[in-house]
């Protein structure tokens, strides 16, 4: 796999991947921290750069990186306070991306992803999420509504997120093990899944927008969970995939 912009190259050197290579323009190769970097760095024209990276966003460097290694959804569910993100075909590599990114700023310690009909982790998501698909666990599974229901097997509680949900985003207590549950674009949350959740939540919008991004609704979600968890004392995920 071809990684490429300065934040997701920097990430994938200091992540559990392997980079056997990268490539920056005479610009890019003055980053303090490329010259650190413990794989040859080739000298490249910004033109050879967007062809490997099949991108015009490669911000002068990109790097060949081992493929993308799923988490088990089990190890995710496992863990005694997880705070999870789930997302129910969730198509477009950029809303995959930034969600990422909220997750592993909010100390998430996971994002769950079907395996049919929703971006995965591809060059583009690790660009859009700036890197941080690095350092988060990613799991795929056939089937969103049973790995809800196993949540809740685990003593977990599922939030799905939903325009016309009944509760107030932060009237929810979010300290004990939580899935937080996002929809597609568009559409939201498919029928069963909606009905495997404990409670659909909404956020209040007081402009002339009906609705948030995916992307948005979820970092406003992570972060309130995330602020509730720190308030009690819930510890932080440990971190990493490897």
């Amino acid at each position: 796999m071809i990684v490429y912009g300065r934040n997701p190259v920097r990430e994938a050197l200091r992540g559990p991947r392997e980079v056997t290579r990268v490539w920056a323009t005479e610009h890019a190769r003055r980053e303090p921290w490329l010259a650190r970097a413990p794989v040859p760095v080739r000298s490249a024209a910004a033109a050879e750069i967007e062809m490997r990276s099949g991108s015009d966003g490669h911000q002068g460097i990109c790097a060949d990186v081992s493929a993308f290694r799923y988490a088990e959804p089990e190890a995710l569910l496992a863990s005694p306070n997880a705070l999870l993100v789930v997302l129910d075909q969730v198509q477009d590599p950029q809303n995959l991306g930034a969600i990422c990114r909220s997750a592993e700023c909010a100390g998430a310690d996971g994002v769950v992803i079907p395996e049919r009909r929703a971006a995965e982790v591809t060059p583009a998501v690790c660009k859009a999420s700036a890197g941080a698909v690095e350092h988060l666990p990613i799991a795929r599974v056939r089937n969103i509504a049973d790995l809800l229901i196993a949540m809740k097997r685990a003593g977990g509680w599922c939030y799905g997120a939903e325009r016309g949900g009944r509760t107030a985003y932060d009237a929810v207590d979010y300290a004990e093990k939580v899935a937080l549950v996002f929809g597609s674009e568009g559409r939201g949350l498919r029928p069963r899944v909606a009905a495997v959740c404990d409670e659909v939540v909404c956020i209040p919008l007081h402009g002339r927008i009906e609705s948030l991004s995916v992307g948005a609704a979820a970092a406003v979600l992570l972060f309130a969970a995330a602020g509730r968890r720190r308030r009690v004392g819930v510890p932080l995920p440990s971190g990493g995939q490897g």
